[in-house]
């Protein structure tokens, strides 16, 4: 599994430590955190999720300015248009003006868009960068060709077997098997189907026993006994993602960054409240409140629910934030990224 962009050839397998610091779109991702995780050693994906191809090309170019060492970039799998779903997010959007109100804000206009997706692609293969994955789906093989044919390794998140079929037969290069502690969203490909219930070694043993592509682990692993398990059943690699939002380089928002370690919150839940796709975050009150009304219409409930986000942020409330997070986060420590690669080193 090697690719050539320009002189520089990659392997996973190459790796001096093999953590892969996974990408979280909306904030904690940033160039600073994947050059401190290739500076100790491990490999530093940025998020493109949410960002304008302006901002994700400025995003590489300072990633590009602060490490020669190489790098991927994870980009959303446009979705399907939700249908039937009409009155029911006009029916969500009414429920949250009452909290909405609460930080002087009203909610958001719900809005459905495919994240810049061509403009991204285009700019990917005129700009390689080594490594990109797709999360949330499948796209077309053609995309997967241009990209392989520009020196980039493409993989997609898979959370079952029928996934990494599919992955395997568009070209992928590698695949990221997800079990469900993993914090963030859930990478499962369609939008209404319930997330699997495994876990990250449950998951990786179904990818291997249906594709022989190269497979990087993921799933609430915190420390290096969880990475020694994941490379013993058979991963090339382990993504390690919540520990990493709490990290000195991450772009997270202090709240988000002091929920993890305040001791404020015991649990983490599966919900789509905050985007209308199911994600694992810390159990708080917006969640306990709105998830079982929250229909499966991504992103239009992303957008609805943006203005009540940042606007408890501002205000420094955890208890109406989406604040992604693995089953794993009591395990996170605010410190710097390399300390966080040396302890999850197997070795």
């Amino acid at each position: 599994m090697q690719t050539e962009v320009g002189t520089m050839a990659f392997d996973f397998a190459s790796l001096e430590v093999p953590v892969v610091a996974a990408p979280m779109a909306g904030g904690p991702s940033t160039p600073e955190l994947v050059a401190a995780v290739s500076a100790a050693g491990g490999f530093g994906f940025l998020a493109a999720g949410y960002l304008t191809p302006e901002a994700m090309a400025q995003a590489i170019d300072r990633t590009r300015s602060l490490t020669e060492a190489p790098f991927g970039i994870n980009v959303f799998t446009p979705q399907r248009r939700a249908t039937g779903l009409g009155d029911d997010i006009e029916e969500y959007a009414e429920s949250l003006r009452d909290v909405a109100a609460r930080y002087g804000v009203e909610p958001g206009e719900p809005t459905f868009n495919d994240d810049h997706f061509e403009a991204k692609i285009d700019y990917l293969v005129d700009n390689p960068v080594p490594v990109v994955s797709f999360t949330f789906g499948a796209v077309e093989s053609g995309v997967v060709r241009r990209l392989r044919e520009a020196g980039a390794l493409v993989g997609f998140t898979v959370t079952s077997a029928d996934e990494a079929r599919r992955a395997d037969d568009l070209g992928a290069d590698f695949l990221i098997a997800q079990g469900a502690p993993a914090g963030g969203h859930r990478g499962v490909w369609s939008e209404t189907e319930e997330p699997n219930v495994s876990t990250a070694a449950m998951v990786v043993a179904s990818v291997r026993a249906v594709s022989d592509l190269p497979v990087i682990g993921a799933g609430a692993v915190v420390d290096a006994d969880g990475v020694h398990s994941l490379l013993a059943a058979g991963c090339v690699a382990v993504a390690i993602g919540t520990l990493f939002v709490a990290a000195d380089e991450s772009g997270a928002s202090e709240v988000q960054k002091d929920a993890y370690t305040s001791g404020q919150f015991g649990s983490t839940t599966v919900t789509r409240a905050f985007s209308g796709r199911y994600a694992r975050g810390l159990d708080n009150d917006f969640i306990r409140k709105f998830s079982d009304a929250a229909p499966a219409a991504y992103p239009d409930l992303h957008y609805i629910t943006s203005p009540i986000r940042k606007a408890a942020t501002a205000a420094g409330d955890p208890q109406a934030m989406g604040i992604w997070a693995g089953e794993g986060f009591a395990a996170a420590v605010r410190r710097p990224a390399a300390d966080i690669v040396a302890a999850l080193d197997p070795r």
